[in-house]
């Protein structure tokens, strides 16, 4: 039996025995005024973080969800984008989309501006994604990529990439790992269904997005997500998996490399009102600019004198230099 296989039976049980814990979430869901999340669709909150970043939904987004699961996420994006047919979700697993559907429905009985309708829930998978070319404005996962071995993981991001339309955002959240697992727990298939052991670091996180095409990627946030001990797990020291939430954009890389938002601001100290880098971004002085990783690692070699560069803070909402 294949990873994809072990995932798909591991997701089946989860759809109808609802697993409250199976991923690590330590707060509710978040809420907002008039939306009411059903007690069942909370307690199968199978993710690690959020995809729901309201400032990507604005002007009516269609939205495509790869992986339904209890269809939290699918309802909050239905609460921002209105329609009919607004946000497709997409599930290879039977159970799963049987139980959203069902979820769904009691959604509607507790939101009186909800309509079932507004989601339409497809059979599918991450590698054959059943939707046109340049046809979605979103597409969001929550904690499954993480699940791919490194050829299935690139396989989905073309397909991901080939459904955005031009300037077009992938939104994700997925655990990622401090350091390197071991290939002793890669290659656990159970571990790897429960998000426990297909983590990659972030730089090859963000790697692989960039090699896909991707010219512009923000992390909106990053939080430890579970911890891996010695005592559970075959490591000589414990090992810390973080959840990354992330937006990339569907934009050409920069012929300087992709710009990677994590937080960091560059602030002008020297003599003058204001510093032109000649580059496109102008620094009044004292006054701090969000500015990608590359253009810090530029400033802060160019001026090391007059340019400090501050810490990513990994917490990053848009509205940067490039």
């Amino acid at each position: 039996m294949s990873y994809l296989e072990t995932t798909a039976e591991f997701y089946a049980e989860a759809a109808k025995t609802p697993q409250v814990g199976l991923c690590c979430i330590s707060t509710p869901p978040m809420q907002y005024p008039n939306l009411k999340i059903p007690q069942i669709i909370e307690q199968m909150n199978y993710g690690c973080g959020t995809t729901i970043h309201p400032t990507e939904l604005r002007g009516n987004p269609t939205v495509l969800y790869i992986g339904v699961g209890g269809g939290l996420e699918a309802l909050q994006f239905a609460y921002f984008c209105r329609r009919k047919g607004s946000v497709i979700a997409v599930d290879p697993v039977a159970e799963m989309r049987e139980v959203a559907c069902h979820n769904l429905q009691l959604a509607a009985q507790e939101n009186d501006w909800f309509a079932p309708e507004f989601v339409n829930i497809l059979e599918g998978d991450a590698f054959a994604l059943p939707v046109a070319d340049a046809s979605v404005d979103v597409v969001a996962q929550n904690c499954l990529f993480n699940i791919f071995e490194p050829q299935d993981l690139q396989r989905a991001l073309k397909e991901v990439y080939r459904v955005l339309k031009p300037k077009g955002r992938l939104i994700m959240s997925d655990p990622i790992a401090t350091r390197p697992i071991p290939i002793n727990l890669q290659s656990d298939e159970r571990l790897r269904a429960m998000c426990l052991s297909g983590a990659l670091t972030y730089d090859q996180y963000i790697h692989y997005l960039i090699e896909v095409g991707f010219g512009q990627i923000e992390v909106r946030a990053r939080r430890p997500y579970r911890l891996l001990d010695t005592h559970s797990f075959e490591l000589e020291s414990p090992l810390m998996l973080e959840s990354l939430d992330s937006v990339s954009f569907k934009v050409p890389i920069p012929s300087d490399g992709a710009c990677v938002f994590t937080g960091k601001t560059a602030v002008y100290s020297g003599s003058e009102s204001s510093l032109d880098d000649h580059a496109g971004h102008v620094l009044q002085r004292g006054n701090p600019l969000s500015v990608c990783d590359k253009t810090a690692a530029i400033l802060a070699d160019k001026f090391p004198q007059e340019v400090i560069v501050t810490d990513s803070t990994w917490y990053y909402n848009g509205g940067g230099c490039c």
